[in-house]
């Protein structure tokens, strides 16, 4: 099966690439590196000339207002080529409970993604996610100041970016969906005490202090981070840390 992965050479694409030709499939990374832009169009068509699936794990280079026109681009863009070049299968990669924080622009520029593939001509799956493991350190510098970092006790479920790839692969290879498939991490943490288990095991000596207020998850309200009814990846995060 020949497979084109949009965004094929960042955190998650780059592992698909890589799981899915060592199961002896055809997958081909594409780019800005490659000549590849989903913003206008260029290189689309031939990305995807001859593929069975396209698989897009673009991601906005903003978490704000902006990412909306980004997915609102890149999915018309990407689908209009998908379509023309006769794809059968267009996998995404979204989030666990995006649909229901509306207070975060990136969570309601990804609902439009998810909706603009669904209502679109080709079959789709799609792949929602718990937060990866390897954003942890990004979540602590957006509230870190001097010897403290300011977290809210909001619920997570931290997933390995290897576990999120194998899912994709797994989920891009078979029969479209035309839903959803759930993958999460096997352990929740209040994300407070999860940054004190990071910097603990970084031999950080900064001190988190629970703030309800404090960064991007504080909108977030009650376990929509998490979901102990999807498949739950085996990697724990002191492991994955270790």
């Amino acid at each position: 099966m020949k497979l084109a992965v949009i965004g094929g050479t960042g955190l998650i694409g780059s592992q698909v690439v890589k799981n899915l030709n060592a199961s002896g499939h055809e997958a081909v990374p594409h780019s800005p590196s490659t000549g590849v832009d989903v913003l206008s169009g260029k290189g689309l068509d031939e990305a995807v000339t001859g593929a069975d699936v396209v698989v897009n794990l673009t991601n906005s280079p903003t978490f704000d207002e902006a990412s909306l026109a980004f997915f609102q681009t890149s999915m018309d863009n990407l689908l209009a080529a998908a379509h023309k070049g006769g794809v059968g299968h267009f996998v995404i990669l979204s989030i666990v409970g995006v649909d229901q924080v509306p207070e975060l622009d990136y969570y309601r520029a990804k609902t439009l993604q998810e909706n603009i593939l669904t209502a679109g001509p080709i079959p789709y799956s799609i792949v929602r996610a718990t937060q990866f493991m390897d954003f942890m350190d990004a979540v602590l510098s957006w509230t870190a100041e001097g010897d403290t970092v300011r977290l809210p006790a909001t619920p997570i479920q931290p997933i390995a970016s290897k576990d999120v790839a194998r899912a994709v692969a797994e989920v891009a290879v078979g029969t479209p969906l035309r839903g959803i498939h759930k993958v999460a991490g096997p352990e929740v943490f209040p994300l407070d005490e999860l940054g004190r288990i990071t910097l603990s095991c970084k031999g950080d000596n900064r001190k988190v202090v629970t703030d309800p207020t404090a960064g991007m998850f504080a909108v977030v309200k009650g376990d929509v981070l998490t979901d102990m009814n999807a498949h739950l990846a085996p990697t724990r995060y002191t492991d994955w840390l270790a």
